[in-house]
């Protein structure tokens, strides 16, 4: 894995990451021009976590983090995004691989750019919720919640909610 050149002034938060496995070259860019918001979208319709989410509110999501988009050759193939202030949090969302790309090790590989990311170097916390990937992110530091009940959240239903549409 190897990051390329720095980014320049232009866009500090801009980085690169190649793998070449012989077969295939991949790249995961946090570049936002380069995303297929409609391949987002329709994975994330479909997903768990957010069955039925309106295009516009993956949009406005996308808009407010920090992306991560896994490319094969020119397709997206995964995406991930951090919410981060980027001097002592992110949390991490929408963390996916393609099903029919998936036990290649990408999804470790997009992991570990992100936690290995200059931009998110520094930071105190880094922090998710997910149903199924527990031993994923443990390889990666993350672990339950020291001090549980010093932590608090809202939630909110969302009219958008399907969870009929979810996707095996």
């Amino acid at each position: 894995m190897t990051e390329d050149a720095p980014p320049s002034g232009r866009d500090l938060h801009l980085h690169e990451w190649t793998r070449d496995t012989g077969d295939e070259t991949y790249l995961i860019s946090t570049d936002r021009a380069r995303l297929d918001v409609d391949m987002i979208h329709e994975f994330l319709t479909h997903s768990y976590w957010s069955p039925g989410i309106p295009r516009e509110v993956v949009i406005r999501g996308i808009e407010h983090s920090f992306c991560f988009g896994l490319y094969r050759a020119e397709s997206q193939i995964g995406f991930a995004r951090a919410i981060t202030d980027y001097t002592s949090m992110a949390y991490l969302a929408d963390v996916f691989v393609l099903p029919g790309h998936r036990g290649q090790g990408l999804g470790k590989w997009l992991v570990q750019c992100i936690v290995d990311c200059p931009s998110l170097k520094g930071l105190r916390t880094m922090s998710l919720a997910t149903a199924d990937a527990h031993e994923l992110y443990r390889c990666f530091g993350f672990e339950g919640l020291v001090s549980p009940e010093a932590h608090m959240s809202r939630k909110q239903e969302m009219d958008w909610f399907r969870p009929e549409q979810v996707r095996e």
